[in-house]
């Protein structure tokens, strides 16, 4: 079986690198990103087919037809969160990039494409519920990145409806953590000025209170893809481990304090260091944390045979250890943390959070 993943350098991309390459059971990997992976890059980069392609890019659904020609299954991960400030440029990957590729997987005549959602693009829900995959798919109001997945759902839902020939899978996944992707969720989410290095001894000392949200490691997410290929799978799979991460959970772990902060509070305050280019998260992920429901992953356990082999704090731990050290990986999105004064140089040169392409 030949895989094609698109979006294959960034978190998940490397995690699904990983498993494909070793399982066994598929016969080639070719990958495709905006930035390719240098020849010294090393695992598990170093074994898979390459090319580079902007999918939300002119003329992208030619380009991908002809390398999904021949493909078992296309993995689309391929997903923009920065730069922050540019919507349009997000909308660009994200939309219309998801566009091309569904596109030219039914122009190569691709058997299977399985997509990256997300437990963002469900609708709010209680905090006592846990939603199984029928849950509505309409988004969380106010937050961006839930807005483009709830769209996303939508283009499939239209797909299917149009090409049922097409065998469509959503794999709707809680954050994922690894530790060679703590430099980079770093710069996705906190940015250069938050001094990192003081989480080396494993202590996060002050919590939200009343934000609870689900985590896997990124290995368990690359898990599900692949099971999903090699069960020849239809449909959505939430994709989550326990336990669910709270103030209280995260805080018996990490030695840290739950302090009440009202999600208006914790909205405001990061509403007002975006706009100061103080941090590159915009004010909606506040409420997408505070209104995003708990998923149950009961489909995929029976169906996939899936479960978790890393809990959620322990993949955490991971992500605190790495952003600690700035750890990263061989490709470009997963490139290492650089020191103080490279970032402020940086942020000093115009490289401000949220703006520009650094990611």
């Amino acid at each position: 079986m030949r895989i094609v993943v698109v979006g294959a350098t960034g978190n998940i991309g490397t995690a699904v690198l990983r498993r494909l390459l070793d399982g066994g059971e598929f016969d080639q990997v070719t990958g495709v990103a905006r930035r390719l992976p240098g020849e010294d890059a090393g695992p598990p980069y170093d074994r898979v087919h390459w090319h580079a392609l902007d999918v939300g890019a002119p003329g992208a659904t030619a380009e991908l037809t002809n390398v999904f020609a021949g493909a078992s299954a296309v993995v689309h991960l391929a997903w923009q969160i920065q730069p922050s400030h540019d919507r349009a440029r997000i909308r660009q990957t994200n939309i219309i990039g998801t566009a091309n590729v569904a596109a030219a997987a039914v122009a190569a005549s691709v058997p299977m494409l399985l997509v990256a959602s997300s437990v963002g693009a469900y609708a709010p829900g209680s905090a006592d519920q846990r939603v199984d995959e029928d849950w509505p798919v309409t988004g969380v109001p106010g937050s961006t990145y839930s807005q483009d997945k709830a769209e996303v759902e939508a283009l499939l839902d239209q797909l299917e409806d149009e090409h049922p020939q097409l065998r469509v899978v959503r794999i709707r996944n809680g954050l994922a953590f690894q530790r060679c992707a703590a430099a980079e969720i770093a710069r996705l989410f906190i940015g250069p000025l938050a001094p990192l290095s003081l989480l080396r001894h494993g202590r996060i000392p002050l919590l939200p209170a009343g934000i609870q949200i689900q985590a896997v490691h990124s290995d368990d997410v690359a898990e599900a893809y692949a099971r999903a290929i090699l069960a020849q799978a239809h449909g959505a799979f939430n994709i989550a481990a326990e336990p669910v991460l709270d103030a209280e959970t995260v805080g018996a772990r990490f030695h840290g304090l739950a302090v009440p902060a009202p999600p208006a509070l914790l909205h405001a305050a990061t509403a007002l260091t975006w706009a100061a280019r103080l941090q590159p998260t915009e004010p909606g992920w506040i409420r997408l944390a505070a209104g995003c429901p708990l998923m149950s992953c009961h489909r995929a356990e029976a169906e996939l045979g899936w479960r978790p082999r890393t809990d959620a704090l322990d993949a955490l731990g991971e992500l605190v250890a790495g952003m600690a050290e700035g750890t990263g990986d061989g490709s470009p999105p997963l490139r290492s943390r650089p020191g103080p004064a490279a970032r402020l140089l940086a942020m000093a040169g115009g490289r401000l959070p949220g703006h520009g392409d650094p990611y």
